[in-house]
């Protein structure tokens, strides 16, 4: 995760603190459709398997906990 929040940082140089795991990132604006794919390209990268955007909705990539959850967990599949 703290490469995902890294990258939210490096897209929003004005966002200070951490990124609560619970915070809508697609509402605070800190990942805009302009960067939408580099962001799955990232987490395709730090999971290690391809995500199809078939199986996936929006709101699975609304928070840090549920990325984690979808795509980083164990049981990610």
């Amino acid at each position: 995760m703290e490469r995902i929040a890294e990258w939210l940082h490096e897209k929003n140089p004005g966002l200070d603190g951490p990124i609560a795991h619970d915070e809508d990132l697609i509402e605070a604006r800190l990942i805009d459709s302009m960067d939408f794919l580099e962001f799955i390209d990232l987490l395709e990268e730090l999971s290690g398997s391809t995500i199809d955007l078939q199986e996936v909705t929006i709101d699975d990539f609304r928070t840090l906990g549920r990325v984690q959850e979808r795509f980083l967990s164990a049981a990610a599949g």
